[in-house]
């Protein structure tokens, strides 16, 4: 299908081929989504990646010939703009932390409602974080009982209104609650995002907030 300006172009790749004509409906109901390609196997959404360069790739862990958790790892690394979002049956603490590390910024099961997947496309695209609530228990449960190596002072990486920003971020707010909040347009608080990614060497926000929580630079009540 043709995309149009102001669409969020989208990859599938999953296995199943039901799966994805079932996620193509669903998004394609929405007329800001547009589907531009599908991949049955890992390599394939590789491939179609560099050949559709979609805003959002929603991927699938269990795949032929490569795994999600590769195929993320190597999109991220040619299209570093391409937010990826997990969609799988498995829940694994393994599988979890593998992908969230690989670069994906969201994380959702395959029991999520339609209007979950569809909002979840739409966040990730505007640079947020999605976790469903069992994997974000995960999360927080598995970072809680890290012990991690001393780092350095957060000062020494990030500015005072960059924490501020991650801060708010790590309590799910999204970028318009952030900048409600701060006082400052939304551009700004994708300035700071963007700034935060490049200095802590992270692709999504979902991974900055896990590293952040690692180091000790913010607390989730």
């Amino acid at each position: 299908m043709e995309s149009h300006a102001g669409q969020i172009r989208v990859l599938l790749a999953d296995d199943h081929i039901m799966v994805r004509e079932g996620t193509r409906r669903i998004l394609e109901k929405e007329p800001d989504l547009v589907v531009v390609g599908e991949a049955g196997d890992g390599a394939e959404a590789l491939a179609l990646a560099q050949q559709t360069q979609p805003d959002v790739a929603v991927v699938d862990i269990s795949m032929p010939v490569m795994n999600g958790i590769e195929a993320t790892k190597q999109i991220k690394a040619l299209l570093p703009n391409t937010a990826i979002l997990v969609l799988t049956a498995f829940d694994d603490d393994e599988y979890v932390f593998a992908i969230l590390e690989a670069g994906a910024a969201g994380y959702l099961l395959k029991n999520a409602r339609s209007s979950e997947v569809i909002d979840a496309v739409r966040r990730v695209h505007d640079g947020e974080s999605v976790l469903h609530p069992s994997i974000a228990k995960k999360v927080l449960q598995r970072i809680s009982h890290d012990k991690a190596a001393p780092q350095a002072p957060s000062d020494d990486l990030l500015t005072e209104r960059e924490l501020d920003v991650l801060r708010l971020a790590g309590q799910g707010l999204s970028n318009r609650e952030i900048a409600d909040a701060l006082q400052v347009s939304p551009r700004t608080v994708q300035t700071h995002m963007a700034n935060i990614f490049g200095k802590m060497g992270v692709g999504s926000r979902t991974e900055a907030v896990i590293m952040g929580l690692k180091h000790g630079w913010l607390v989730l009540g």
